[in-house]
């Protein structure tokens, strides 16, 4: 009795919903109320405006309600999908910039020890190992400043622009492919090679000048220019500007060890890097992820492949590389009246004096009055180096991956 008063009282209250507004629950309200739900989608943000929602029957109440927490739940998702989106592009411009700086900046003493110690042919240390590098810093670290170990860092980044720049200039107006296709031949590939030999032989000058300032003693070096590079490079190919002495090689002497170093490395590295990227694309493909960790997995997927492709290849080029590329820093800095660091002490100098006549004569001397371990001296210096790079990544991955998986 008590159910059909309380019926028939809702029924005197309200007029029954329609066919139509059964079709659509959100149609059916009394005439002196409305409800008006408006979905805007602006630059990835969804809002859910509701104004007035005052409905009549709890049949619509339910089913209007019903639609707002299911526009509320697709919100939830585009948002999040935006966000993570700006967060995966962000993250990953910091995982790139920390490889960056760890390669560029932070390795740069390794970079400044390492060629002070392939260049000085008085040393009884070889520095094989990382614990005698890392004892040779702290001592030049001590007498010198910490300015000893970062110099010469701003001519670098200038011969890597010069470097950019030629390769760039050279590949616009020659046929000279700058990148290869994937459907290359073995004209492309000459091609390609031809501008990396070139691209080398117009930065040599300023490689000479960069290599210079980064193992001059920093006891009686002047204050540099930022340009000075520059200026010494283009003093070196028209014969003017600071005094050398007889010994000091021709460029056409530099120009095949030069280019030779360069493209070698280059071929090295590309291999590496591209199989590396194949074997670790297998890997991953066989790895599925869990749904709780598949979209981090896969934003992680989609950066470290490279940067550890990338890494591998520098380091098994540099490793493979490194006896040619004592020979060519001693021909490069001969005659130049440099005065480096003793690698042995930390607290004196030493002036450069060779007389190699070329590539094949220095090649020789080493071997002679040096052993085959002379071409690795200061190779301590490289594993200091991409051990701080390892380091560096895997910090960085940790801290992607913790921040991927609170946001999600």
């Amino acid at each position: 009795m008590l159910k059909r008063q309380e019926k028939s009282s809702l029924e005197e209250r309200e007029p029954a919903p329609s066919p139509v507004a059964l079709q659509h629950p959100l149609r059916c309200v009394a005439p002196r109320s409305y409800a008006r739900i408006r979905l805007r989608v602006r630059e990835g943000t969804l809002q859910l405006l509701v104004k007035h929602c005052v409905v009549s029957s709890p049949f619509i109440a339910h089913s209007a309600w019903h639609f707002l927490l299911l526009c509320d739940y697709h919100c939830c998702i585009i948002c999040f999908n935006f966000f993570s989106e700006q967060l995966n592009r962000f993250a990953g411009f910091g995982i790139g910039l920390a490889s960056l700086f760890t390669e560029n900046v932070l390795a740069h003493p390794c970079i400044v020890l390492r060629r002070q110690c392939q260049v000085n042919y008085h040393a009884r240390n070889y520095h094989l190992t990382p614990f005698t590098i890392v004892n040779i810093m702290y001592s030049i670290n001590k007498t010198q400043g910490p300015r000893a170990l970062w110099k010469g860092m701003g001519s670098t980044f200038i011969v890597q622009g010069i470097t950019l720049g030629t390769e760039g200039i050279i590949s616009e107006f020659t046929p000279l492919p700058r990148e290869l296709s994937h459907k290359w031949n073995l004209k492309q590939i000459g091609g390609h090679l031809l501008l990396k030999g070139l691209t080398d032989v117009i930065a040599m000058p300023f490689y000479s000048a960069s290599l210079i300032e980064t193992v001059q003693s920093e006891i009686i070096r002047d204050n540099p220019g930022i340009l000075d590079c520059v200026k010494e490079g283009i003093g070196r190919v028209v014969g003017m500007g600071v005094p050398h002495s007889k010994r000091l090689l021709p460029l056409m002497v530099l120009t095949f060890p030069t280019a030779l170093h360069g493209v070698l490395h280059y071929i090295i590295s590309s291999i590496i890097q591209k199989l590396v990227l194949f074997v670790l694309k297998r890997d991953n493909s066989h790895n599925l992820p869990t749904e709780s960790s598949a979209s981090v997995q896969s934003m992680l997927d989609a950066y470290f492949p490279e940067l550890i492709a990338s890494f591998a290849a520098s380091l098994c080029a540099d490793v493979m590389l490194y006896p040619l590329e004592t020979v060519l820093h001693r021909l490069h800095i001969q005659g130049t009246r440099t005065i480096i660091d003793n690698t042995d002490l930390g607290y004196e100098v030493l002036p450069i004096n060779t007389q190699y006549e070329g590539m094949r004569d220095c090649i020789n001397t080493i071997k002679r009055e040096e052993g085959m371990l002379g071409f690795y001296k200061g190779f301590g210096a490289v594993i200091v180096q991409y051990t701080l790079h390892v380091a560096v990544l895997q910090l960085t991955k940790i801290i992607y991956s913790t921040l991927l998986q609170n946001v999600s």
